[in-house]
């Protein structure tokens, strides 16, 4: 990694400031995270188009998982799936998720200098939201297939990209609450 050069600290910035050596090395490796987390997510569910009719479902734990082939024209948990505008709403989950991939990118550029967990959650946001986004144009649905049951209860259908959206957020929360050092 080449040197890094620290500017001198300012009377608004008392701490040096880093160069964007290190956001330069890092940054394609946060990016090459969330691109295997959109292209694993969309190799899962061309392989669930291509082996599982839709509605149809392969119980692989019995009681507890089963690989089901759903298409969810809603948001999260099909929230939205049978609106009278079906269209309207696909129209506003891609506006969203644009907006999502985004922000989520733009944080990711500017805040990760390092490999820490906000940055690795970041980096898997950002590659559930485009694997979800890039099915909601292409198909104009997402393809659902993780049945997960625990006794008479069922967790709503998802998938690869959501799970790495639950997985980022959960990460997230973790460097919210822990207590950080003091500098």
């Amino acid at each position: 990694m080449p040197e890094r050069y620290e500017y001198p600290p300012t009377e608004f910035d008392p701490k040096p400031r880093q160069s964007m050596d290190r956001r330069r090395f890092y940054f394609p490796l946060l990016l090459a995270l969330s691109a295997f987390v959109a292209i694993a997510d969309h190799v899962s569910k061309k392989f669930i188009v291509h082996h599982l009719p839709v509605g149809r479902s392969h119980t692989v734990i019995p009681g507890i998982l089963n690989i089901t082939h759903v298409l969810n024209t809603g948001a999260a948990f099909s929230f939205l799936a049978d609106t009278a505008s079906p269209d309207v709403v696909r129209r506003g989950l891609i506006l969203f998720s644009i907006a999502a991939v985004l922000i989520v990118g733009v944080l990711l550029l500017r805040t990760c200098k390092c490999l820490n967990l906000t940055c690795i959650a970041l980096a898997l946001i950002l590659g559930g939201a485009v694997g979800n986004l890039y099915d909601r144009v292409v198909y104009h649905y997402v393809i659902d297939f993780i049945g997960f049951h625990v006794g008479p209860y069922h967790w709503p259908d998802f998938n690869f990209a959501d799970s790495a959206i639950v997985i980022g957020a959960c990460l997230l929360m973790i460097e919210v609450i822990r207590p950080q050092p003091e500098n």
